[in-house]
């Protein structure tokens, strides 16, 4: 899972028509490296879909960006469909609840062409 930097979020981000899940995190925070490995199970599960993409953001590195997009409490996960925000959780999730998230927003085709394994 690529690591974004403030100067890559226009393009990988805010320019990308389709589902990015951004994992806000911290090398510190114990339960972001508890939830680590659930997220990079799932973007495993959707890496052949060229309309999900997954990232995560040092949350110490990039501070402008977790400002920007309010992160107060971390670990913090936000989707963003075309650009915007369109769902978030803070703390530690399964796996289920993540890829019904996904699901919530995924493109239609994504669904329809049965792509994944829900």
């Amino acid at each position: 899972m690529k690591e974004l930097k403030t100067s890559e979020f226009k393009k990988e981000i805010a320019d990308f028509k389709g589902l990015a899940v951004v994992d806000f995190w911290a090398a510190w925070c114990g339960p972001c490296h508890m939830l680590s490995p659930v997220i990079l199970e799932v973007a495993k599960e959707f890496e052949k879909d060229v309309n999900i993409k997954f990232f995560k953001v040092n949350v110490d590195l990039e501070g402008d960006l977790a400002i920007t997009y309010m992160v107060q409490s971390i670990p913090t996960v936000k989707f963003f469909k075309d650009g915007k925000v369109v769902d978030e959780f803070v703390g530690v999730v399964g796996k289920e609840k993540i890829k019904s998230i996904i699901e919530k927003y995924a493109s239609k085709c994504f669904n329809i062409c049965g792509i994944g394994t829900w």
